[in-house]
This record gives C-alpha cells, sequence and structure tokens, in this order.
C-alpha cells in the first residue's frame, strides 16, 4: 500500500495533538509542593502520587515522533518520484516554515523535557538537609507552554508539508511539459529532401 501525503498528514497532526494533550494532562496534575516531614536533622518531602514525570516524558515521545514523521513526509518519495531537495528548498516559503517547525519542535522538546526532569529529581531526591525547605516542585506552566508549543510545531510541519507538496506537484508538471514538447518530434520532419547549394 502507498502511502500518501494525506496520510503522513493525518499522522504528523495525530501525533501533535497526543503530545499537546498529555502536556495539558500532565500540567494539571502537577502538585503546587510536597508535604514536608521533619526528621532528625533532615526534612523528608512527601509528594502526592501523580503522573506528571510519566505524561511529561510521553508528551515529549510523541512529539519527537510527529517531528520525525513531518521531516521524513517532506522528502519521502511519493509514488515512487523522488524530488530533489534543492527544488524544495527554491521556495522561500517552504525554507521559513521548514525552520519554524525545527524551532517550535525543538522549544517545545525543551520547555517539556526541563519541568518533567526537575519534577523527577524533586521526587527522588526528597531528603533535604535544610529544614527550611518548603518541598518544591517543577516550574509551573512550562509543561503548558511546551504543550502548545507542540501543537503548533505540528501545524508548522503541516503547512511545511502542503507547501512540500506543492513544489513536488510543480516539478513533475514542468518535467511532463518538457517531455511533451520533446515527444512531439515526427519522423516526418526528418524526411523531408536535402536541398544542396550550387556553387
Amino acid at each position: 500500500m502507498a502511502v500518501t501525503v494525506k496520510q503522513m498528514s493525518l499522522l504528523v497532526i495525530f501525533f501533535g495533538l497526543l503530545s499537546f494533550i498529555l502536556g495539558i494532562v500532565a500540567e494539571n496534575k502537577k502538585p503546587a509542593a510536597g508535604t514536608p516531614i521533619e526528621g532528625k536533622g533532615v526534612v523528608i518531602c512527601k509528594y502526592p502520587t501523580d503522573p506528571t514525570v510519566a505524561l511529561g516524558y510521553l508528551s515529549v515521545a510523541f512529539l519527537v515522533v510527529s517531528t520525525v514523521v513531518g521531516y521524513l513526509s517532506l522528502f519521502y518519495p511519493y509514488k515512487g518520484k523522488a524530488v530533489p531537495q534543492s527544488v524544495l528548498f527554491q521556495s522561500t516559503s517552504f525554507v521559513v516554515f521548514f525552520n519554524i517547525s525545527l524551532f517550535t519542535a525543538g522549544l517545545a522538546a525543551s520547555l517539556l523535557l526541563w519541568p518533567t526532569i526537575t519534577e523527577q529529581l524533586h521526587l527522588s531526591r526528597n531528603v533535604h538537609h535544610n529544614i527550611h525547605t518548603d518541598c518544591p516542585t517543577a516550574k509551573t506552566g512550562l509543561l503548558g507552554g511546551g504543550a502548545f508549543l507542540s501543537l503548533d510545531s505540528a501545524l508548522f510541519w503541516l503547512v511545511a508539508i502542503m507547501l512540500a507538496d506543492n513544489a513536488r506537484e510543480d516539478f513533475f508538471e514542468e518535467a511532463d511539459d518538457q517531455k511533451g514538447e520533446y515527444g512531439n518530434v515526427t519522423s516526418n520532419d526528418y524526411d523531408a529532401p536535402i536541398q544542396r547549394s550550387s556553387a
């Protein structure tokens, strides 16, 4: 079964949407702070059980899948016909959206990974020698911001895919037109008698 541009676009949006939803849920489930429990010269932070870390990593994973599918779909040889990359990068609009897609994907990954890793460190290193600690959690708002950027990245990939498809169609139309011009020459054009000039 041949892969189509529409199928690739749907995959990009599907994984981007999953990343967005998981990032938003992770942001909403994140506790504001832990409960400090005092011991002998230490404070043990007890955090409620929440799926923030798992959801954060899943959101990043789906963002990566969306980005990889988006990137590959630009250069995939649909119907067995490959287009030179130079043809795609001749379009200024394509170059702009391609770079914006990469930038927003990288920024989204950073905003999703930073609080997820921080939250994991808070949960694993919950014994503090500072008795005045307030049992912090990861900075609020970063997961949500990363989730929105993840969705934005998927939408920018979608625009880049459409621009690449347009450039691909134009390239093949021009190639077909050139074949048509040369294909119209018949052998009768060459059968005319050769006239020799008399000196």
